[in-house]
């Protein structure tokens, strides 16, 4: 099976959680930057995707309660445009990740992470909900990409 890293992005930080060769998912790393400093988060996730030899992105688009793509997901869409320009042999899947975040967090709590610790790794945890919900929607043939 080919490998993918699952994006959760935010304004501060970059959340990474990778495939292995059995689709299972890992949490990674979560990148934090300055606010709105996207450039030093293309720059490091152009860094591991050589490291780590994989050329399929998964990234979360945080479509609104009321079905439509605001800015943030102007935003996620012109980083990867962005990251594309420098390696253009990228293959780009973008999936809802409205609720990534939510089920995340109550992962975390079910397993007793405190708060503090939920804070610093939730956008990595949202990377992995992100790679498992698309890996399983291309499993079972519902990814609308």
């Amino acid at each position: 099976m080919e490998r993918f890293v699952g994006l959760d992005l935010g304004t501060k930080s970059l959340g990474i959680a990778t495939s292995d060769s059995l689709g299972i998912v890992h949490p990674r790393e979560n990148f934090n930057f300055e606010k709105n400093n996207y450039k030093k988060a293309r720059e490091h996730l152009i860094d591991f995707l050589e490291i780590e030899n994989i050329t399929n992105i998964v990234i979360g688009l945080p479509i609104r309660l009321e079905g439509f793509e605001g800015d943030r997901c102007e935003s996620v869409r012109r980083f990867i445009s962005d990251i594309l320009i420098k390696k253009p042999n990228l293959k780009v899947f973008y999936i809802d990740e409205s609720y990534s975040t939510i089920e995340a967090r109550t992962r975390l709590r079910e397993e007793g992470v405190k708060e503090e610790k939920i804070k610093k790794i939730i956008d990595m945890m949202s990377a992995v909900v992100i790679l498992e919900d698309f890996l399983r929607s291309r499993e079972n043939g519902t990814y609308k990409g």
